[in-house]
């Protein structure tokens, strides 16, 4: 790993983006953002959005076995938890501090195909009983919001489909907006694009509308240059940092601030800062991260990796993030997603049953590690 210190008109939440080259990249076809971009008024969360503490790793719970590609985890403040299964479209609930996974719903409408599918899950900060969906349709990728037993509201359609790079997370930051990981849906030219949601990294009001302060007007883009986003999380700080995938070279972390470009396709991983473009504060190679979710609690930054099948743990400080130490390496195989509970536990999700992994008894799980 290497270590380094520290958009336009509105675009119609029902109208598809349009088609444009598939395809790797030259980078030097594109080249350094405009520097019009993200000039406007910019609002920053206040506040932190995870508990303090310090997960016990030597202390695993399995809180829930036998699942299928669990993607999304979201917790509602009494600490139940509702997971995402990809590919079955069904959201199941486990009881605080864990519990037998019952099925509560299914999402209508969903198309697993490749990466696609069921993906993120957040709960609304206003109304814990309010459930927001990250999913794959047919034409499409979408977010939709729903109460058990009730048929869904579509918030925010529109983002590209493919095989891979759908992105998919999403989370309420500390400002009580709703923050969307997209991916470029296997073409790089959407990345660089502010007209194009794909490749980005969203900022939505609960109701699905760009929020009040993004960089541009009147668009949801807060940030650009995305390759494939599964990963956000704050710090004590209201920092937001996001997880991505590299192409063949290298995984990044980036520190998120408002109208930057993160450089791809011109640039994977460091180099970029020169041009223009927000270079990352981590990077791995790609066999031994491909990171999917992350969470933060206390000082510390939890990255899930998928082919690395390991635990990075990044310690956070003022100015940089230090240097990151593996845990779990090869114990429970490809690791999706990382969360923290209202109690301080960290929950983590495998993907082994994504017809990438290797399979082990009681695949796919949810494995629990207590607040000391």
């Amino acid at each position: 790993m290497r270590l380094r210190r520290p958009a336009r008109a509105l675009i119609a939440a029902c109208v598809a983006a349009a088609a444009v080259a598939c395809g790797a990249a030259d980078p030097d076809d594109f080249p350094p953002p405009p520097s019009g971009f993200g000039t406007g008024p910019l609002a920053t969360p206040a506040a932190p959005s995870s508990p303090g503490g310090t997960p016990d790793l030597e202390t695993p719970a399995e809180v829930g076995t036998g699942l299928d590609v669990p993607w999304g985890i979201a917790f509602r403040p009494d600490g139940t938890a509702f997971v995402a299964e990809r590919d079955t479209g069904r959201i199941l609930r486990i009881a605080p501090g864990g519990g037998p996974a019952e099925p509560v719903y299914q999402v209508p409408g969903v198309v697993a195909r490749g990466e696609g599918g069921l993906l993120g899950l957040a709960v609304s900060p206003a109304d814990p009983e309010l459930l927001y969906a990250y999913f794959t349709a047919e034409s499409d990728n979408r977010i939709v919001r729903f109460r058990l037993g009730a048929q869904p509201q579509v918030v925010f359609q529109g983002l590209a489909r493919a095989g891979n790079h759908n992105g998919g997370r999403i989370a309420f930051g500390p400002d009580g907006l709703l923050y969307v990981g997209t991916g470029d849906a296997g073409e790089p030219r959407r990345a660089p694009d502010p007209a194009d949601p794909s490749g980005k990294i969203l900022r939505l009001t609960p109701d699905g509308q760009p929020a009040p302060g993004n960089p541009e007007p009147g668009s949801p883009v807060y940030s650009r240059g995305h390759r494939n986003v599964q990963g956000l999380a704050w710090d004590s700080r209201g920092r937001l940092f996001a997880a991505e995938f590299g192409q063949n070279r290298l995984d990044e972390i980036n520190l998120i601030e408002p109208g930057r470009d993160y450089g791809w396709p011109a640039v994977e991983g460091t180099g970029g800062a020169a041009r223009g473009y927000a270079d990352p504060l981590v990077t791995w190679g790609t066999d031994e991260a491909s990171p999917s979710g992350i969470a933060i609690a206390g000082d510390t930054l939890y990255v899930a990796a998928l082919r690395g099948e390991r635990l990075w743990t990044v310690p956070i400080e003022p100015a940089a993030l230090g240097t990151p130490r593996a845990v779990l390496d090869g114990r429970y195989g490809r690791l999706r997603t990382v969360a923290v509970a209202p109690d301080g536990a960290l929950w983590l999700s495998t993907s082994n049953t994504d017809g990438r992994g290797d399979l082990r008894d009681g695949d796919d799980r949810i494995v629990r590690f207590p607040a000391r």
